[in-house]
């Protein structure tokens, strides 16, 4: 007869070195996994030094490449732009991170010789012209990606360089340490429109302001902040303020 009761010690001894079994080839297939994935990363990092190295002028000088190569590298979360403490060995191969701080040294440039006329704002499109004359032909075309990614890199100085986004497309870079309020966010929209000119007719008629208001944000960017001109000789209405940069300059 068979016997009815527990399994018995023998059982349990099987049960448990089953499980022990199963663990470690749970752990084994796990490590393999690892090896395996490290393995591949090795291989695709290989590789795309490979494709770096070799398309490396490209990249530097070729805005559209340039576009898709960062487009490429941010899917896998690489940064081939970052500065040499952060791009380690991108830096070594491709030396973009000195390109980006190069460019963001003559991003400073241009606002800072700018600064008087326009009062620390200045047009994305004005920016980029004025770069891309500092840095003549051998420095290959630079576009507002490219202003904006360096803008980022100058953010731990503190100087307050920051890309305002004034609506219908148009951007601004701001070099002072100071925010724009909502009022005088409008005003710079409708100066991008009309060439950099601004009265307080056009304010009343564009946007319902009141006549306080519209003549509040002007005095305010005029005597507070520096950042327009006062026309007093205006052939429409006799008084026109003129934002410098919302201005097309040839030079």
């Amino acid at each position: 007869m068979r016997r009815l009761g527990g399994v018995g010690i023998a059982a349990f001894d099987r049960q448990q070195l089953s499980q022990r079994s199963f663990a470690e080839l749970s752990s084994e297939l796990s490590q393999a996994q690892v090896d395996a994935l490290h393995a591949q990363l090795d291989q695709f990092r290989n590789a795309l030094v490979r494709f770096a190295s070799t398309h490396r002028d490209s990249i530097r000088r070729d805005p559209t490449f340039r576009h898709a190569f960062q487009q490429m590298c941010a899917q896998i979360g690489v940064d081939p732009l970052a500065g040499p403490r952060k791009g380690g060995w991108w830096a070594e191969i491709l030396n973009l991170g000195d390109w980006q701080y190069e460019l963001g040294v003559q991003v400073v440039d241009v606002c800072v010789s700018t600064r008087e006329r326009n009062g620390g704002l200045i047009a994305m499109d004005e920016l980029v012209r004025l770069v891309s004359k500092l840095r003549g032909l051998a420095g290959g075309i630079v576009t507002e990606e490219d202003v904006i990614r360096s803008i980022k890199t100058l953010k731990p100085l503190g100087a307050g360089y920051e890309v305002i986004d004034v609506g219908g497309g148009k951007r601004m870079v701001r070099s002072i340490p100071k925010q724009l309020d909502e009022d005088q966010a409008v005003v710079l929209a409708i100066a991008h429109q009309a060439g950099g000119r601004v009265s307080v007719e056009l304010l009343q008629s564009r946007r319902g302001w009141s006549l306080e208001r519209a003549t509040t944000a002007l005095e305010n960017m005029l005597l507070r902040d520096g950042i327009c001109w006062l026309d007093d000789q205006d052939e429409t209405n006799g008084i026109a303020y003129w934002i410098p940069s919302a201005m097309h300059w040839d030079e």
